[in-house]
């Protein structure tokens, strides 16, 4: 039982010290464009901030969610901030319908066999990052209500006033 319970506890530590955690770099990828399949690099938003979104076709906050992001990115673009929203459904079908139904103008990859959600450890949808300008991740957001934007914007203002 003794030796279970050590197994236990070390492979939960290994998975925690592998989760994506505030004040951790975000770790880095290459995922495909949902729209045309190009390959697009975490790092190639390094020196902005960075709203990372996992999110799926299914997901009602995510409807919710997509139409105040898009319009914060218009707002706060110009400042270097970037949403980049992964999408995880297995069929691509489903978030371009999505994408159809709600569109936006910031990046959105797929990541379909989950590798990076789970390499970032989203357990709810949608699950989002805030990353600063140095590849930093400065807060983690689970779900999504209309209400949780003037939170998230000043933490996303907060980190595009830093130098």
């Amino acid at each position: 039982m003794k030796k279970i319970l050590t197994t236990f506890i070390l492979a939960a530590f290994a998975f925690t010290a592998n989760a994506t955690e505030v004040g951790q770099p975000a770790p880095p990828f290459t995922l495909p464009t949902l729209k045309t399949d190009s390959p697009t690099q975490l790092k190639q938003f390094a020196g902005k901030v960075v709203y990372l979104d996992f999110w799926a076709s299914w997901c009602a906050p995510c409807k919710t969610s997509f139409p105040l992001l898009n319009k914060l990115h218009q707002k706060l673009k110009a400042q270097g901030f970037e949403v980049v929203a992964v999408n995880l459904d297995e069929d691509k079908m489903l978030g371009e319908k999505f994408l159809q139904e709600i569109p936006v103008d910031f990046t959105v990859l797929r990541d379909a066999k989950g590798e990076w959600a789970d390499q970032y450890v989203v357990e709810s949808m949608p699950t989002s990052f805030i990353i600063d300008k140095n590849g930093v991740v400065q807060k983690i957001h689970h779900g999504f209500t209309s209400d949780d934007m003037k939170e998230l914007e000043a933490k996303i203002t907060e980190l595009l006033a830093k130098k």
